[in-house]
């Protein structure tokens, strides 16, 4: 018997990625890793923090557009 994943199961998400620190609830984008640590800053920019790996889950496809869209809506407003 063939076992396959979800299409909705979430993947830890790579460098450049954005990602969920669960413990904050705070959105980032995956900076690095080290050891059980992950690095996150805003997806504006800003003061990055360190969330431990296994707080860390991929955003929903939803979830990844609307952060997407607040941050170029957020840029067209400042006229970047």
């Amino acid at each position: 018997m063939l076992l396959s994943m979800a299409s909705n199961q979430q993947t830890r998400p790579g460098i450049g990625g954005l990602a969920k620190d669960r413990a904050t609830g705070r959105i980032g984008v995956v900076m690095g890793e080290v050891g059980d640590r992950v690095q996150m800053r805003p997806v504006r920019g800003g003061r990055g923090w360190d969330a431990i790996r296994d707080h860390v889950e991929s955003l929903s496809a939803r979830e990844e557009l609307s952060v997407r869209l607040a941050a170029r809506n957020g840029n067209s407003r400042v006229g970047l």
